[in-house]
């Protein structure tokens, strides 16, 4: 029996399959831990399954002599330094495909809610500022017969592009890399919906040059990850009106803090990194995550795992 660091409760009984097979460490609060406090906990442990928001570089696979298994709880491993875990013989595992549709689901519904200004209507309501129906007021833009332009084409973009049948959009693919796709995704969508992991190419990639060379009738969307924008280009282009309106489901830093200049500008729709919050979803990648370590903790070939190579 191993012992394992889990760095958040997960929903579902999906944990009491690992506890029932290892002894569990559980960080069983709402804030990630602390730096310190990881350090320590994952210097007497096997396998590590973590989330997004731990920071699991070399300097703390090094202060864990006896890990063989990192399962994080998510698609993307921008969190781990992969490459530093290799090196060590350390599979790692990730969450694939079972967020594809609700993050998806997610992206229209974030079209959909910043076109038609549906937080700032919201907001009225509430303060009692709706006076009458008028025929000029809240006016916002179609998504039906829209340009779409898709950034990064993988699992997830091709997912928003079938959702975007049903509304008759043109859809524009840009994937990795592709520079010309971007630029003309860029000058001629109506939305623009970044799906790419974040690497050391797409960091940065929709600056103040890529904000400017969309059509001030447009919408950015992101439910990647936050770093893939540069916000304080963004919050001048909101401000001064180079694009409609931005959504983001993905901010940087996370939290994004409450005074954050980025949130001065009323056409930003915001929501905290919920792209794969339904129970169906989180539940099913909580399997994945723990089938990944206890595999990984056998010596077995983990289900999903990022550096195949260490069975080679």
């Amino acid at each position: 029996m191993d012992r394992c660091l889990v760095t958040r409760d997960l929903p579902g009984p999906a944990l009491d399959r690992l506890r029932a097979a290892h002894q569990v460490e559980l960080w069983a609060h709402r804030a990630p831990p602390p730096r310190a406090e990881l350090e320590r906990a994952v210097a007497s442990v096997a396998g590590l399954l973590c989330t997004l928001t731990e920071r699991v570089d070399d300097e703390l696979l090094a202060a864990a002599p006896g890990l063989r298994a990192i399962s994080n709880y998510a698609v993307g491993t921008d969190n781990v330094d992969v490459a530093a875990a290799t090196a060590r013989g350390i599979g790692v595992g990730n969450t694939p495909d079972v967020l594809t549709d609700s993050t998806a689901d997610l992206a229209v519904a974030l079209m959909l809610g910043i076109a038609r200004r549906l937080t700032e209507g919201e907001r009225l309501v509430r303060a009692g500022e709706w006076v009458t129906w008028e025929p000029d007021f809240m006016l916002g833009r179609d998504l039906y017969g829209a340009t779409v332009g898709i950034v990064g084409f993988g699992r997830i973009g091709r997912a928003v592009a079938r959702r975007l049948e049903g509304f008759d959009c043109r859809v524009l693919v840009a994937g990795n890399g592709d520079a010309d796709g971007l630029a003309t995704a860029l000058a001629e969508a109506d939305f623009v919906s970044l799906h790419c992991p974040l690497t050391t190419e797409t960091r940065g990639l929709i600056g103040e040059p890529e904000l400017r060379a969309m059509r001030p009738s447009a919408y950015l969307v992101n439910t990647a990850r936050g770093p893939i924008v540069d916000q304080g280009a963004l919050e001048v282009a909101l401000r001064e009106g180079w694009i409609a309106g931005a959504a983001l489901d993905v901010t940087d830093p996370e939290p994004l803090p409450a005074d954050d200049p980025l949130l001065g500008p009323p056409n930003l729709l915001v929501v905290p990194h919920v792209g794969s919050a339904t129970h169906r979803t989180r539940e099913a990648m909580a399997e994945l995550a723990v089938s990944n370590l206890l595999a990984g903790l056998a010596g077995e070939r983990m289900p999903h795992c990022v550096n195949p190579e260490i069975y080679d």
